[in-house]
C-alpha cells in the first residue's frame, strides 16, 4: 500500500505558529512533522472516544451490577489497591 502525500497550505495566526515552531525547534523536528503528530493524536483521540461511546450503548450496566455485587472471589492484593 502506497501513501500519497499531499501539500496543504495551512493558514495559522501569528502567535500559533509562532509557539509551535518553538516547540518543533525545541523537539528537533519540523513543524510539517508537529503539525501531523498534532493531527494524528487527535484523530486517534476522536476515535477512541467514538468506540467507547459505541461501547457504551453495548454495555449491560445492570449485569454488571450482578457480577460486582456476587458474594465470594478472593479479595485484591495490597499491590492491587492505589
Amino acid at each position: 500500500m502506497s501513501t500519497k502525500i499531499k501539500t496543504f497550505p495551512l493558514r495559522l495566526p501569528r502567535s500559533l505558529k509562532e509557539a509551535a515552531e518553538r516547540v518543533a525547534s525545541e523537539d528537533g523536528t519540523s513543524m510539517n512533522q508537529l503539525v501531523v503528530t498534532a493531527l494524528a493524536e487527535k484523530l486517534s483521540a476522536m476515535k477512541t472516544a467514538e468506540i467507547f461511546a459505541e461501547r457504551k450503548q453495548r454495555a449491560d450496566f445492570q449485569a454488571f451490577d450482578r457480577i460486582m455485587s456476587r458474594k465470594g472471589g478472593v479479595k485484591p492484593a495490597p499491590e492491587d489497591m492505589p
